[in-house]
């Protein structure tokens, strides 16, 4: 088990909010396949699957650790400055043209 404490990952972190993140981000249908429980192929609900994560150590902490491992692909996506396309800015009339004047 973890550490208590802020540099634990799951600090803070309620087991119904880690399963509520884990089914939003991959489905039950997924959840199932990548944690082998009845409680997530049969019939699937946050307060079944919670009342067996609670009352199964074993469970718990597969779901813990699938978490874990998961934490990098669930943050929301933020847009650095890099990867924000620049809105082209009113060009300057006449910067473009190469106009020579005819010499006297």
């Amino acid at each position: 088990m973890y550490a208590a404490g802020p540099k634990n990952p799951l600090h803070g972190i309620t087991l119904e909010k880690m399963l509520n993140q884990l089914v939003d981000h991959y489905g039950w249908e997924m959840l199932g396949q990548m944690i082998k429980i009845n409680c997530f192929n049969f019939h699937p609900s946050i307060k079944s699957s919670l009342v067996f994560l609670r009352k199964t150590p074993w469970a718990r902490t597969k779901v813990e650790e699938l978490y874990i491992d998961s934490l990098p692909d669930m943050q929301p996506k933020v847009e650095t400055p890099e990867t924000v396309p620049e809105e082209p800015s009113a060009p300057v009339q006449g910067a473009d043209l190469d106009v020579r004047l005819p010499e006297a």
